[in-house]
C-alpha cells in the first residue's frame, strides 16, 4: 500500500509540472500580446505620454512662477513630477479593464476561455501585461527627470520604477475587479470618468494635501493613488534630500513608514485581484 501511495504521489507531481508549464506559457503569451500592442500602437503610446508631459511643462511651468518653492519644499515642477508619473501609469491600467469588456462583447474572450488553462491564469496574464506596459510607459517619462531638476541617479530611477510597478499593479488589479463586475462598457466608461480625475486630484498630485479641506484629506487616506504619489515623492526625498516635498499622507498627524505604504499598495492590488479572480471564475 505504501509503494502504491508513493507511485500515485509521484504521478501526481509529474502531472502538475506540465500543467504549471501550460499556465505559465499562457501568462507569457498574454504579456507578449500586450507588449506587441504597445510596440505596434506607437501613436496611441505617444499620446498617452504627451498628456502628462504637457501638464508637467505647461501647467508646471506656469504655476512655478506663482507658487513659491518654500511652500512646497521644492520647485513646483519637481513637486508635480511624481503625480505625472502616476497619471502615465493610470491610463494603461484603465485600458486593461476596457479591453476585457470589449473582448467579452466581441467574442474574443470566449475563444480565450477555450484554452486548456484556468480562468485565473488568464486574469493573471492580463494583470501582468497591463502592469508591465504601464511601468514601461512610466519609465519613458522618467527620461524627463533632469528637466525638472532631478539627477539621473540609477538608484533613484530604480526606486521610482519600483514605485510605479507597485502603483501599476494596484491600479490594474482594481480596474480588472471593476471590469469583471460591470458588463456594460458604457457604464464602465462613465464610472471611470467620474472617479479617476477626482481620485487624481485627491492624491496630492497637483497640490499638497495639507492645503486641502479636512474632508478632502480624509478621502485621501483611503485613496490608493495618494499612496502611490506619496511613495514616489518619498523615494525622491530619500535620494535627493534637498528636493524633499512637504508631507503627504498622514495618519493621526504622522506619516506612515515608506515600506508600509509600499505594502499597502501591494495588499490593495492583491485583494482586488483575488476578488476579480473569484468573480471571473464564474461561468459566463
Amino acid at each position: 500500500m505504501t509503494a502504491l501511495a508513493l507511485q500515485a504521489s509521484q504521478g501526481t507531481e509529474r502531472g502538475r509540472a506540465p500543467r504549471l508549464r501550460h499556465e505559465l506559457r499562457a501568462i507569457h503569451a498574454l504579456v507578449h500580446r500586450d507588449l506587441l500592442r504597445l510596440v505596434s500602437q506607437r501613436s496611441h503610446t505617444a499620446l498617452v505620454l504627451l498628456q502628462p508631459a504637457v501638464y508637467l511643462f505647461a501647467l508646471g511651468g506656469g504655476l512655478a512662477t506663482l507658487i513659491p518653492a518654500a511652500s512646497l519644499g521644492t520647485g513646483y515642477q519637481t513637486y508635480l513630477f511624481p503625480g505625472m508619473l502616476m497619471m502615465t501609469v493610470q491610463t494603461p491600467a484603465i485600458m486593461v479593464g476596457i479591453r476585457l469588456i470589449t473582448d467579452r462583447q466581441s467574442g474574443y474572450l470566449r475563444e480565450l476561455l477555450m484554452a486548456p488553462v484556468s480562468r485565473t491564469t488568464l486574469l493573471l496574464g492580463s494583470c501582468a501585461g497591463g502592469t508591465l506596459v504601464a511601468a514601461v510607459q512610466g519609465a519613458v517619462l522618467l527620461g524627463l527627470a533632469g528637466a525638472v531638476g532631478l539627477p539621473y541617479d540609477p538608484v533613484l530611477l530604480l526606486l521610482l520604477l519600483g514605485g510605479m510597478l507597485l502603483a501599476s499593479f494596484a491600479l490594474t488589479s482594481m480596474t480588472l475587479a471593476l471590469s469583471v463586475t460591470l458588463r456594460s462598457p458604457e457604464l464602465f466608461h462613465t464610472l471611470l470618468s467620474l472617479l479617476m480625475m477626482p481620485l487624481l486630484f485627491l492624491s496630492g498630485a497637483f497640490f499638497p494635501l495639507e492645503s486641502m479641506p479636512g474632508w478632502a484629506r480624509g478621502l485621501a487616506t483611503v485613496n490608493p493613488l495618494a499612496y502611490g504619489v506619496d511613495l514616489l515623492r518619498r523615494c525622491i526625498a530619500l535620494r535627493v534630500p534637498d528636493q524633499a516635498a512637504v508631507g503627504g499622507i498622514e495618519w493621526a498627524g504622522r506619516q506612515p513608514p515608506l515600506l508600509l505604504e509600499a505594502g499597502l499598495l501591494l495588499a490593495v492590488g492583491g485583494l482586488a485581484l483575488l476578488w476579480a479572480a473569484r468573480r471571473f471564475s464564474r461561468p459566463e
